[in-house]
């Protein structure tokens, strides 16, 4: 039997949420974890009540915004907003938690990230978003790209 060790377990809990995205374009998902337990889970789409991309049509396609840019100019939330929501509306303290994501998080959501006291993220794809990284940087948050470690058997 082949277990998955702690951080690919997160990571394929993670890539499971993202299907319950309702974004057009890009399916995202995200867990907030500390100590090995999950606090919180977040997909990208729009919020609750409101009408799915699917029925509307995609504003940022017809307004033909490039990926990694203008994100105010969304009718969805990110995943990574979306957990830090959940989080709070359920009282649950994620300060010095690990987010797990399938996609490193754009500005505004790194801005969220660092207040909210996340102090690690680890994801899976990156993200075109330079200012995202550098202010991540800054942060003293670690910051890394996920390897699964079938990879890194293949690796070594």
């Amino acid at each position: 039997m082949q277990r998955p060790d702690w951080e690919e377990y997160f990571m394929e809990i993670a890539k499971l949420v993202s299907r319950r995205s309702t974004c057009l374009r890009r399916q995202v998902g995200a867990v907030v974890v500390k100590d090995k337990n999950i606090l919180a889970t977040g997909y990208n789409g729009t919020p609750s009540g409101i009408s799915h991309c699917e029925e509307t049509g995609c504003l940022r396609e017809q307004l033909k915004i490039p990926s990694g840019e203008r994100h105010e100019l969304c009718r969805g939330l990110h995943a990574e907003q979306n957990v830090i929501v959940q989080a709070a509306k359920h009282g649950i303290n994620i300060d010095g938690a690990t987010l797990y994501c399938t996609n490193s998080p754009c500005i505004i959501c790194s801005k969220m990230i660092i207040n909210s006291g996340i102090k690690e993220i680890v994801y899976l794809d990156g993200y075109p978003d330079i200012l995202s990284k550098d202010i991540l940087n800054e942060s003293d948050i670690e910051f890394r790209s996920y390897v699964s470690p079938v990879a890194q058997a293949e690796d070594e």
